[in-house]
This record gives structure tokens, C-alpha cells and sequence, in this order.
């Protein structure tokens, strides 16, 4: 079965079209909660499966929770809420609280316009995609309503931010703290306003929040993961140690030195695998995606550190450590997964990881990645109709074999359809600035002029 709802992560879109509609919603819980019925989660006789509701701080999210509840409940399947948490403490809690799912109401780093549902199953890792074919399946199925005694019950989480406050400290050496360290943190107005603070000054860092003060709209606005201007400007203000920027929903982590200098999601991925291996800590390899810089791989291969490369999202990066049994593997976007850690990416474990390495080698973020000079790479995003096959038009085809050879070996050129907007992607990366942006924008030429923009 196919799939044309759910993307790379999950189902995201514009809040009131479809297929984030309260009615859509409805029917997706309803579907959702009559494929968990039927599986078999060796439950006691009269035991009904349980769910968790999580979601992040857009004013949507009371819509689409009350919509996503009322299906569930009415496949005659329990509810748990969280309220607003960020989507690795939803992956967390199901394990903690023995539950068979559990569902995340975000659009991640995207604007407040936007909204979206991340599914998980009971191990705490997205569903597989034959499972979220079947409940698109049944999205069109009118909703028959349990009997009353057979209907779902919901109940809140009280204790669901300090649960997850603990788990996130375990993850940092006991014997170790951030006493000393000044440290401000965005948390994007988003899931963690509530709980990163903590986190870091519970381990015993001074810390300065920022982007705190959700109001439903401002969520990722001129701040977090994706625009880090705003931590870097404070960092310099308060002459913090370094800052830590998350984005709306938590899976994603940037952090920036004392200077305000930028280090992403590649980099902070090199420091921690550096890190491990120094300390024979690190199994197996990483894995990166089609993004990662040509430099971690190339610094990576110089500490005799195998280094894979797997679609991009973070689904696809988890997908190929455990067919490896590897543990440590991220995306330049900041999405790093410590499998030895946690069942998913999670931006406050991941800065916890790299703050350990910058406390146990005494030294800074630039200091930590001396030798890493990352390549310049330039992104630029098309608008198409989705139905464009980018690989199927020679003159696309032709250009992009003409930057190759112009590279020489010591760049790439990567065009993906985006698997959440309908653009196609336009990465080149090389030595020279000059030609990494010249090719860049002559792809991006070519494939403007011949697929069909959309409206």
C-alpha cells in the first residue's frame, strides 16, 4: 500500500486545508485507533490499548488534539494527554508508561501556520511505514462509534515534564557537572520552554532563557534551530560560555561558541563521534544523509571512523543504524540520534552530549573542532507541482553532469524532491565559493525553466 499523507515525518501541513482539518484529524484518530485495535499487544482480557497525545505550543494544537481524541476514543481506544511536550519526551513516556503508541501534534520547525501529527509505536521509534499505510487507509471509512461502555477514556498526565526533566539529566555522566558554565538556551517558544532551563541548570550550569513566552503564534518565529540570530546575540550580551538553540518541537539542536560563531547539526555530530572514539565508547560507525557536510565525512575517514551516508530524514538515519547496529548518526539540520541514548533524535540529549565531551576534553566548541574546515555548500529550494520527475529531464540531467565534472571530485551536486513541501532541492558543495554558488544557481535556472511551477 502506498502513502500520500504521510511523509518523511509524519503528516504536516497548512492548518485548515487538508489534511489538517478538524474533520480529516477526526477520521485519521478513528483509522489510527481501529489499526491499534486490531493488533495484537498480548493485553489482558478487557484491556483496551493506550495512547498518548503529545504536542507543541501552536494555538492549533487544542483543534487538532480535541479532533485526534474524540476518534481514538471513539474506536474504543484510551487516551492519554501530556500537554505541551516536546516529541522525544512523547517517545520516552511510551516506554516509561508500557503504552502501545503514542502521537505528537507538531510541524516541527515550521511556522505556527502550519501543523502536523508524528506517530510512534510502543518501542518508542516512528511507526513503520506498512502501519501508517494502513491507517491511511482507512481515513475515508465512516466512523461506526464503539458502545458507550466500549468507548475510549482520557485522562492528563500530571507529572509528565518532570519525568521527563530526570530522564534527559540520566543521560549525562554522574560523575561529572556544568558548574562554571554560562549557558543561554532558545527554546523557540516551543515544547521545551518548560523544561530545558531545568535540565541544564539542574546539572548545575547558569542559565539565561530565551524564547520562552509562547503565545501560540510565535512558535520558531525569528528564533530556535532555524534563525539563531537572536541566541547569538544574547550569548555575546550576557558573554555566555555558548548557547544551545532547539527548535519548536525539541528534535533539533544548533549551538553557537562564545563568540556567536554557528555550529550545526554535522559538526556537533563529528564532536560527539571525535568524543566516543577517543574514549572507545563509539560502536560501529555514523550515519549522516545525503546533506552531511563532505568534511565530517572526510574527518570521520581520517580517524578511521566508518561513516554512512542514508536519505535524509530522521526516520531514514535511524532505519540504517540499526541495520548496522550503530549507535550515533545526525543531519546538519540538527537532528542527532544516540541510539545508546534514546529510541530518537532529542536536542536537549544531544547538546547533554556534547557539553560531556566539551567538559571532559576542558575545552571550547572551536577548540573541539580544530580541524574541521566544512566545505561551502549551498541549498536552494524550487517550487514544483509534485508530479515533476526532476530525473527524467535531460537538459536537469545534463547540467548537473557539467557541474560534476567542473568539481572534479572535490564537490557534489544533489537535487531531492522535498518529501513534506513540493520543491525540489538544490544542494552543491565544493572548495571554491565561486563555483559552489554559480552551479547552484544555474541548476536551480535549469530546473525552474522546465518543470511546471506550481501556483
Amino acid at each position: 500500500m502506498g502513502k500520500k499523507l504521510f511523509g518523511t515525518d509524519g503528516i504536516r501541513g497548512r492548518v485548515g486545508e487538508n489534511p489538517i482539518t478538524p474533520e480529516k484529524i477526526l477520521h485519521l484518530g478513528y483509522s489510527a485507533g481501529k489499526v491499534f485495535i486490531a493488533m495484537d499487544w498480548h493485553l489482558k482480557k478487557g484491556e483496551r490499548p493506550v495512547v498518548l497525545i503529545g504536542k507543541d505550543t501552536r494555538v492549533s494544537g487544542y483543534m487538532l488534539e480535541s479532533a485526534l481524541e474524540a476518534g481514538l476514543s471513539a474506536a474504543g481506544v484510551d487516551v492519554l494527554l501530556s500537554g505541551p511536550m516536546p516529541t522525544s519526551a512523547i517517545a520516552y513516556l511510551i516506554r516509561a508508561l508500557r503504552l502501545q503508541a503514542g502521537i505528537v501534534i507538531s510541524a516541527s520547525h515550521n511556522l505556527f501556520e502550519d501543523n502536523g501529527l508524528k506517530f510512534f509505536s510502543q518501542d518508542g521509534v516512528k511507526l513503520p511505514d506498512e502501519i501508517e499505510a494502513r491507517i491511511e487507509s482507512g481515513i475515508e471509512s465512516p466512523i461506526k462509534t464503539m458502545p458507550s461502555a466500549q468507548l475510549g477514556k482520557v485522562q492528563r498526565i500530571k507529572d509528565a515534564s518532570g519525568r521527563y526533566i530526570e530522564f534527559c539529566k540520566s543521560t549525562f555522566p554522574y560523575q561529572l557537572d556544568l558548574r562554571g558554565l554560562r549557558i543561554v538556551v532558545d527554546c523557540a517558544h516551543g515544547a521545551t520552554y518548560h523544561i530545558a532551563g531545568h535540565v541544564f541548570h539542574e546539572l548545575g550550569a547558569e542559565v539565561i532563557t530565551i524564547g520562552v513566552e509562547p503565545n501560540g503564534l510565535n512558535i520558531n518565529y525569528e528564533c530556535g534551530a532555524t534563525h539563531c540570530a537572536a541566541l547569538q546575540d544574547a550569548v555575546k550580551l550576557h558573554r555566555a560560555d555558548l548557547g544551545i538553540a532547539l527548535d519548536g518541537d525539541g528534535d533539533r539542536v544548533i549551538m553557537v561558541d562564545e563568540y556567536g560563531t554557528l555550529f550545526d547539526g554535522d559538526q556537533l555530530v563529528y564532536i560527539i563521534a571525535k568524543h566516543r572514539f577517543q574514549q572507545g565508547n563509539l560502536k560501529g560507525g555514523v550515519v549522516g544523509t545525503l546533506m552531511t557536510n563532505l568534511a565530517i565525512e572526510n574527518g570521520l575517514k581520517h580517524l578511521s571512523i566508518p561513516f554512512l551516508r542514508a536519505k535524509v530524514g530522521d526516520r531514514y538515519v535511524m532505519e540504517k543504524l540499526c541495520e548496522k547496529d550503530w549507535y550515533l548518526g545526525g543531519e546538519s539540520s540538527g537532528h542527532i540520534i544516540c541510539r545508546d541514548k534514546h529510541t530518537t533524535g532529542d536536542g536537549i540529549i544531544s547538546a547533554l552530549q556534547v557539553l560531556y565531551a566539551l567538559r571532559d576534553n576542558n575545552q571550547t566548541l572551536s577548540e573541539l573542532l580544530k580541524e574541521i574546515r566544512l566545505y561551502p555548500q549551498r541549498l536552494i529550494n524550487v517550487k514544483v507541482n509534485r508530479s515533476f520527475k526532476f530525473s527524467e529531464d535531460s537538459l536537469i540531467q545534463n547540467v548537473i553532469r557539467e557541474a560534476e565534472l567542473d568539481l572534479n571530485t572535490k564537490g557534489r551536486v544533489l537535487l531531492r524532491a522535498s518529501g513534506t513541501e513540493p520543491v525540489i532541492r538544490v544542494m552543491v558543495e565544493g572548495e571554491s565559493d565561486q563555483k559552489v554558488n554559480f552551479w547552484a544557481n544555474r541548476i536551480a535556472d535549469v530546473v525552474q525553466k522546465n518543470c511546471n511551477t506550481a501556483d
